[in-house]
């Protein structure tokens, strides 16, 4: 993917604390125009949100905020309110598969604009335990204690 038409609107940094994520699968998205507006504009949030496969078949995102256009006027949408994600159906029979016996979720990572297409990338993630989260966060305190050291070491 080139840097000239990959622009990222919003990222989901919690998942990749709280989740191992095992297969990542970028998904199209059902907007209004206005929502697509605010997108572009950077005006959306997927921290609390989740995504969840429904009785009818279809994966939906739950949760995510999308900031109301402010020349939408009537137009604009609840800013809460559930979206289709598009998926070929073999890979949302996979997930099926992989969520009811093997004990995964599916989490949003990050929303971008692809070309002129909003895209949403979904994860398929174990949780993680505590004692994980903790080995975590001593290897990103290893990592920067070492390059606090280089970078001591480089300006004598």
């Amino acid at each position: 993917m080139s840097k000239d038409n990959y622009k990222l609107v919003a990222q989901n940094k919690k998942a990749t604390f709280d989740y191992f994520i095992e297969e990542r699968y970028e998904t199209g998205i059902t907007l209004v125009g206005t929502e697509v507006k605010s997108v572009r504009m950077g005006k959306v949030s997927i921290k609390e949100s989740y995504v969840q496969v429904d009785k009818n078949g279809e994966v939906i995102i739950i949760g995510m905020h999308i900031s109301p256009y402010e020349k939408g006027n009537i137009f604009n949408k609840d800013p809460l309110r559930t979206r289709k994600l598009l998926m070929h159906r073999a890979e949302i029979n996979k997930l099926v598969g992989k969520v009811k016996t093997a004990g995964y979720t599916l989490v949003p990572l990050k929303v971008y604009l692809k070309g002129s297409l909003v895209k949403v990338e979904i994860g398929l993630a174990r949780g993680k335990k505590n004692y994980d989260k903790r080995q975590d966060i001593q290897k990103k305190d290893q990592r920067r204690e070492a390059e606090r050291d280089y970078k001591v070491k480089n300006l004598y």
